[in-house]
């Protein structure tokens, strides 16, 4: 089956020649393969006619085109498709009762298509995007027998009722006025108010307005508001960003409770809590944009397995030139530099919180993961190391340049990708390392057409990533950069981190609470203990082992390594792994 698919926005007539056109073969020959519209000037592709040479996709001057081939029995799974060289989606998910479903996926796939139609805002054309009615009765018996074509007969009579946790919680105050008691009482149906307020750690919020929360105050906000709903279906888009693991740990448990009595589908790009917190995985796959494949559902150990190796076998399809890999400790330290910049004894007041360090130094070619509760100074002690703050009492030293990328990215400029590269990194961007290494792995390259400020959150943190990666400095500061980006996305941007600082010679100190993301990037911890908005305390840093240790024994969380992946697998509280690490003091292990 051949797909073309047109990227409408990247797609710009008054700016080429008409290549697709002019080069097509077929159309050279006299058929109608391609069509120029008479409105837009845009081409118009017959996916009958079209050989799948590629020509037309190389002349294209602007990237817009993409056509490629998908196995004939998919034509038959298709579900939606938006128009004739637009987006379409092969099969749906299928939200389980008394089951976590959980979606794991590179973002454009389609997610959101799927949840529109679990929910009854769509009803699918089945591919028949020019169709003047659309019945559910049609899509129902293209279904096979089973719980999806149960489901939808119910979603058909208007019998099912959705809650939907949005993706994007920093977007909440723009939407909604008003302090945090007054929001959840508005949308209680189930008369749980206090007690999941209590449960989420909101109850001292209530009389705070929307626009002077924290990033994870609003998750646990939008969280609530959406277990208050009395509905038959919970869709929990990135529950955990923003999140300390401690507070990601609390979620797991309060969605799996919430699953015993409703059917509940989460997308989640942290794979550690989607480990623990997943019933069931479907995996999506396909070309962003393009095309999005939802894989029948697995048991979540076997799916995030496939997805960091890349093969999924039942389909025998590859979703990625190479596996993920994650190496020991032992094997990746390497033999570090002299000082970067050094610290002690560093004292600051904010307000009513209270930050101190011990003594730190970091060196040439380290990444320094800095983990820790939320509200205890890891942005602070940044800040203070990026010259953004002064420190009351003790010393850094000053000598080091610095690069900085902020938790929260605000970007007003009206500009596109490409000139906001050229004004931030100049012209290296275009051409060697810095270009393999950062600029492609993290996709920018695609997005350099684009205008700053439509760029997704998703978008806008890899563009950051790599203006930040890219400016000449000795020190590399980054405030959680997997926030928005998906699972895929986070270990690209961990190699990516990786590769510049030592190839480049140089330090970071990355913070985030993705376990995975800091076990890929970081050589040591730098911990920070205390009460989230009182007082913080920095330790280290540490050798990673003894540092995660640390933190996690805080935490009150073992994890242990799988058999097969090597990756970081949190242990259910108080199983025999579990006690017995803990019997150990081993609450990171490297053995599987």
């Amino acid at each position: 089956m051949r797909v073309a698919v047109l990227k409408e926005d990247s797609c710009q007539p008054k700016k080429c020649m008409d290549e697709c056109f002019h080069f097509c073969p077929p159309v050279r020959n006299g058929q109608e393969c391609i069509v120029m519209d008479d409105k837009s000037g845009k081409p118009r592709i017959s996916e009958s006619l079209c050989i799948g040479c590629g020509i037309c996709v190389n002349k294209c001057p602007h990237d817009a085109l993409i056509i490629t081939q998908l196995p004939s029995e998919l034509k038959s799974d298709m579900i939606h498709k938006y128009s004739l060289n637009g987006f379409r989606l092969f099969r749906l998910p299928t939200p389980s009762k008394e089951s976590v479903v959980g979606i794991l996926g590179p973002n454009g796939m389609g997610k959101s298509t799927a949840f529109n139609i679990l929910n009854g805002s769509i009803i699918p054309n089945l591919g028949d995007f020019e169709a003047d009615e659309l019945w559910w009765e049609d899509v129902i018996e293209s279904l096979p027998r089973g719980e999806l074509r149960d489901f939808l007969v119910d979603v058909s009579k208007g019998d099912i009722k959705v809650a939907l946790k949005p993706q994007y919680v920093d977007h909440i105050p723009k939407a909604v006025q008003g302090k945090v008691g007054d929001l959840l009482r508005s949308v209680d149906e189930r008369l749980m108010f206090e007690e999941m307020a209590e449960k989420l750690g909101l109850s001292h919020l209530m009389e705070r307005n929307l626009d002077q929360l924290s990033g994870g105050e609003l998750q646990r906000v939008a969280i609530c508001a959406t277990l208050l709903k009395d509905a038959d279906v919970y869709f929990f888009d990135e529950p955990s960003s923003y999140l300390d693991i401690h507070e990601r740990m609390r979620i797991v448990r309060i969605i799996q409770e919430l699953a015993q009595t409703a059917r509940v589908i989460v997308i989640e790009h942290d794979l550690a809590v989607l480990d623990v917190l997943a019933d069931l995985v479907h995996i999506v796959y396909g070309i962003k944009g393009a095309y999005g494949i939802f894989t029948p559902a697995r048991s979540t150990r076997q799916a995030i397995n496939a997805y960091l190796d890349g093969f999924l076998p039942e389909q025998n399809v590859r979703i990625r030139d190479k596996p993920i890999r994650f190496q020991t400790h032992t094997e990746r330290h390497a033999e570090l530099g002299n000082p970067i910049v050094e610290w002690g004894d560093v004292e600051k007041t904010l307000g009513d919180f209270h930050l101190k360090t011990g003594s730190g130094k970091v060196r040439q070619c380290e990444v320094v993961g800095v983990v820790g509760p939320n509200g205890t100074g890891k942005t602070t002690m940044v800040k203070i190391l990026a010259g953004e703050h002064e420190y009351d009492a003790g010393w850094v030293t000053a000598d080091a340049t610095i690069s900085y990328k902020p938790q929260h990215i605000d970007v007003d400029m009206e500009c596109t990708v490409q000139t906001w590269l050229d004004a931030e990194v100049g012209p290296r961007w275009r051409s060697g390392e810095y270009n393999v290494n950062v600029i492609r792995a993290l996709g920018v390259d695609e997005l350099l057409a684009k205008d700053v400020n439509n760029l997704s959150g998703g978008e806008l943190q890899s563009v950051s990533i790599a203006v930040c990666l890219g400016k000449e400095a000795d020190l590399y500061l980054l405030d959680e950069p997997s926030a928005h980006l998906d699972a895929n996305a986070r270990m690209e941007t961990a190699k990516a981190i990786r590769r510049t600082m030592e190839s480049n010679e140089k330090s970071a100190f990355v913070i985030d609470h993705d376990v995975y993301f800091i076990d890929i990037v970081s050589d040591s911890l730098l911990v920070f203990e205390g009460e989230g908005g009182v007082h913080g305390m920095a330790e280290g840093p540490f050798r990673l082992r003894e540092g995660m240790n640390r933190f996690l024994k805080g935490v009150d969380v073992t994890f242990r390594r799988d058999h097969d992946s090597k990756r970081p697998r949190i242990n259910k509280s108080k199983s025999r792994k579990d006690r017995e690490q803990r019997e150990k003091g081993d609450y990171y292990s490297f053995d599987s």
